[in-house]
């Protein structure tokens, strides 16, 4: 018969068996991001600062392409990705559809400055000096979750008293930042909204760089507030000694793998940052604005 003891001790077994389950380190971690880019170039972007990680926590790391931000959101929900690469709007849609994540590190612009700008951009040498010069013109945005791409585009025009899907002739989802400028380079949106850093690192220059467009061909006519600067977030179900190791990878990149480091951003990064989910409640919030502004 089973005495009260032997009963404690059965629980105490079982209960240990399953934080042991809980915590157990995974096989391989998935590191999820949303490309500017394309496909081939992310992943010959990350592919040493994978192996830096795969190689500081002592776990396979791989990336994983997401074809939108609501990929990431839904992956680490279902707990198939356990590292995100967030825009700050995505990372608060995450939290706020019951992603159990936790941002831990977040991007570093050149001066330390800890965060982005929105801008609009047009052709050089068309007629529009404003906003309010697009009127009946079809505007490009990026991504229903991209901060800079639609969400303070939209919270910025509503200040303005412009609904965009009425006061354009049409909304164009891109599906990327190089594709938003792509867009507007080859006439089909008049105007396209993307990220910014300064006159020196935007998806623009980046793009500059690599030949693809030339900077004089266009010009900016919005830009918007200072931007929190983009997350990255774990599973809050990693194991602690994981989670602590890798959060230390990131925070220590641009020391021990610096050409790694420096590649994510083409050189154009300080080193990362710890960050709360506190520093993203004003995305939260705006969010729930624009959330307010699709009921109307």
């Amino acid at each position: 018969m089973l005495n009260r003891r032997n009963l404690i001790a059965i629980a105490a077994a079982v209960l240990a068996t399953g934080a042991q389950a809980q915590t157990a380190a995974p096989k391989e971690l998935v590191f999820a991001v949303v490309p500017a880019e394309n496909a081939s170039m992310v992943a010959d972007r990350y592919k040493d600062f994978l192996e830096y990680l795969s190689k500081e926590t002592g776990v396979k790391v791989t990336l994983r392409v997401a074809a939108d931000y609501a990929a990431v959101i839904e992956g680490q929900r279902a707990g198939q990705i356990h590292i995100g690469y967030y825009g700050p709007t995505a990372y608060a849609r995450a939290r706020m559809t019951g992603a159990n994540i936790t941002p831990f590190v977040t991007e570093t612009a050149k001066g330390g400055v800890r965060g982005y700008y929105a801008v609009v951009y047009v052709k050089a040498d068309s007629a529009y000096k404003k906003i309010e010069d697009l009127k009946g013109k079809n505007f490009g945005l990026v991504d229903p979750n991209s901060t800079s791409g639609n969400v303070v585009p939209r919270f910025a025009l509503d200040k303005m008293g412009i609904n965009p899907d009425n006061y354009f002739g049409k909304v164009v989802y891109t599906g990327s930042h190089v594709n938003a400028v792509m867009a507007l380079n080859q006439g089909t949106v008049d105007a396209a909204a993307n990220w910014w850093n300064n006159e020196e690192d935007s998806e623009l220059m980046r793009m500059v760089t690599k030949g693809m467009v030339k900077k004089n061909d266009f010009r900016i006519i919005f830009k918007s507030d200072l931007i929190p600067a983009s997350p990255v977030a774990y599973l809050d179900s990693l194991p602690a000694d994981l989670k602590v190791k890798i959060e230390q990878a990131f925070l220590q990149a641009h020391v021990k793998n610096k050409t790694a480091f420096d590649k994510l951003s083409d050189g154009k990064n300080e080193p990362f940052v710890k960050v709360t989910h506190a520093e993203f409640e004003p995305v939260v919030a705006m969010n729930k604005f624009v959330d307010n502004l699709r009921k109307k």
